[in-house]
């Protein structure tokens, strides 16, 4: 009963998410179910399990509330300037219309390899995406495809040196550092990449064929040449590069720094140690500096800035709420006696390592909807047998941390749900496309690297 209410739950929470059904209904039902069928207590369950445990829904909520307000107020203030349809423009004007799509994922890439959250990404990249694909009239769902592909995947788990929370997870676990594996992440990150955009174009040529093109959502506002007259692209082009300055360069300084520097108590000092120290808070900080930038540059905003970030405030609602509902369903699960048994199982087999590594990764990765979640849990309870079994610590880094980007990212994936939900998309739209660029693609490469570690062992 107890593995068939797990692995129910798991499954029904999939088809309701692909039936279209309001995520939080879908989440709640089945964490209920879970609940029921494993034995859990169920007010704890409900209150605590699913609401403010470690993984709880509100206390998903209550950590990432300000980061989620401050890139949807950064989105609406450069929507409704109009400086995301310069930069489009622009953009368009000097590559051509119909490379939107890789302009979108390299955009994210270099995004989220410069340490800038996959929330933020999707809230900044969104207006600007909504003019490239209006100039190149590309279906949406490719362009919820590409920020996939840019901002999460080959930067989150396999490029050496990115800063995401996934690397940092196993570097802190292993004692590695974030460029272990080195050959390895190039290697996954190549095929991820290069996988991913055959995809997208060959979709875009397929979807020309055919006649589809762009349709905007109920709430998209989208600037027409000419009106409200666009600002300069290069002034347009401030308050992004302002925010993302404010994010990176307190990596910067701190990589050049000696310690004996950082160890001091002057304040330029505090602050950067403030930085390093708040990866919500400080990006948080940087939007918050970019959207007051936009509205002292552009007079558009100036009448209305209140009603705007207002309204910006609105729009991050629902992606914050439909995220936080899947992620306590997670929290509900990693509580039960048969995710750890299962887990356990997995540890126990005879497989051979690399294959078992994979195999318990994804299966915690999965099971929970979160990349950085099963990553975290699988480095506490598991890694440390696999070390002890003669794995090299950097190889076992750079595996788990790309397989943990595979099967995370299923329709119940919190990521998945709030990008869907910022887009106006549902997974009937979009998800066959992202789940190609999020799940098969990056499997297909962490198995193929694989394969290749065997045959050279």
């Amino acid at each position: 009963m107890e593995y068939a209410g797990l692995l129910g739950s798991v499954v029904l929470l999939i088809w309701l998410a692909l039936r279209g059904v309001d995520i939080i209904f879908a989440a709640l039902l089945c964490s209920l179910l879970v609940i029921l069928t494993n034995g859990l207590p169920l007010a704890q369950g409900l209150t605590e399990y699913f609401s403010f445990g470690p993984l709880g829904a509100f206390t998903f909520a209550g950590k990432f509330f300000l980061l989620f307000a401050a890139g949807a107020m950064f989105g609406r203030v450069m929507g409704e300037s109009h400086a995301a349809a310069s930069i489009a423009l622009a953009l368009v004007k000097k590559l051509g219309a119909h490379r939107a799509l890789w302009i979108t994922t390299l955009a994210c890439a270099l995004l989220t390899y410069g340490g800038v959250v996959v929330f933020v990404v999707i809230f900044a990249m969104y207006p600007l995406g909504l003019k490239l694909l209006q100039e190149a009239d590309i279906p949406k769902r490719l362009f919820c495809a590409a920020l996939a592909l840019g901002s999460g995947t080959f930067t989150l788990t396999a490029l050496p040196g990115t800063p995401s929370i996934h690397n940092v997870i196993a570097s802190v676990a292993l004692g590695t550092d974030l460029f272990a594996g080195f050959w390895l992440g190039i290697a996954g990150g190549a095929m991820m990449f290069g996988g991913g955009i055959w995809y997208l174009e060959r979709q875009r040529k397929l979807a020309a064929e055919r006649g589809e093109g762009f349709v905007p959502g109920p709430r998209d506002k989208i600037t027409d040449v000419g009106e409200g007259g666009c600002p300069h692209w290069v002034a347009a082009c401030l308050p992004l590069v302002a925010v993302l300055l404010t994010i990176i360069m307190p990596r910067v300084f701190m990589q050049v720094l000696t310690p004996e520097t950082m160890a001091g108590d002057a304040a330029p000092i505090r602050l950067l140690q403030f930085a390093a120290n708040q990866p919500v808070v400080w990006p948080s900080i940087a939007l918050f500096c970019g959207t007051f930038l936009a509205v002292v540059l552009f007079p558009t905003m100036r009448r209305h800035a209140l009603h705007v970030v207002g309204a910006g405030t609105q729009d991050s609602i629902m992606p914050l709420i439909n995220t936080a509902a899947v992620i306590g369903f997670g929290g509900v699960v990693t509580q039960t006696a048969v995710f750890a048994q299962s887990t356990q199982w997995v540890l126990d087999s005879s497989l051979p390592p690399l294959v078992s590594t994979f195999f318990s990764v994804s299966l915690v990765s999965a099971i929970t909807g979160s990349a950085s979640g099963g990553l975290q849990i699988f480095m506490q309870t598991m890694a440390p047998a696999y070390l002890e079994m003669g794995m090299e610590a950097e190889t076992l880094h750079r595996i788990a941390t790309m397989a943990s980007g595979g099967f995370d990212s299923l329709p119940h994936c919190g990521a998945i749900i709030a990008m869907l939900t910022i887009t106006q998309l549902t997974h009937k739209d979009a998800y066959r496309d992202v789940g190609m660029i999020t799940v098969v693609i990056p499997v297909l490469s962490t198995l193929i690297l694989m394969g290749a570690l065997s045959l050279m062992a």
